[in-house]
């Protein structure tokens, strides 16, 4: 399954240049073309998939077994003491097909966590019926 115009389709679908880290099953891992260091990877699914929700089972698994092993190479092979994986859904996406970002991280590089202000709950009853709504859509 494909999007017309998606960029990262056409990187699956080999039509668009990028620098290829690995094809594994479902995936696909290329560097970002932004880095926000060098080695930063990002890793897709084949099919067009535009968030994590829309992954299949199978899908799931390949994405983040593979960007589990991306996380071991890039401390490995590159020397970060760590690194970062974040993934957008939807929101603040700059291309509509599911990627996960793999960072690489070291002490003092500038990097400082989120980029958002954070927010607190009113009182732990308005926490509490947050965390009920969120346990009766998971049954």
């Amino acid at each position: 399954m494909r999007a017309r115009g998606c960029t990262f389709c056409a990187i699956a679908a080999g039509e668009m240049d990028a620098h290829r880290v690995l094809e594994q099953g479902s995936c696909v891992a290329f560097l970002d073309t932004r880095p926000l260091f060098p080695g930063h990877v990002l890793v897709i699914p084949r099919a067009h998939r535009e968030s994590l929700a829309d992954l299949t089972a199978d899908e799931l698994a390949s994405v983040f077994g593979e960007t589990q092993r991306l996380c071991r190479a890039i401390e490995g092979v590159l020397g970060a003491e760590g690194t970062f994986v974040a993934m957008n859904n939807r929101v603040s996406q700059s291309v509509a097909h599911a990627h996960v970002h793999v960072v690489p991280r070291r002490k003092g590089d500038g990097l400082r966590g989120f980029f958002w202000p954070r927010q607190k709950y009113a009182n732990d009853a308005e926490a509490a019926q947050v965390a009920a709504k969120l346990r009766t859509a998971l049954v």
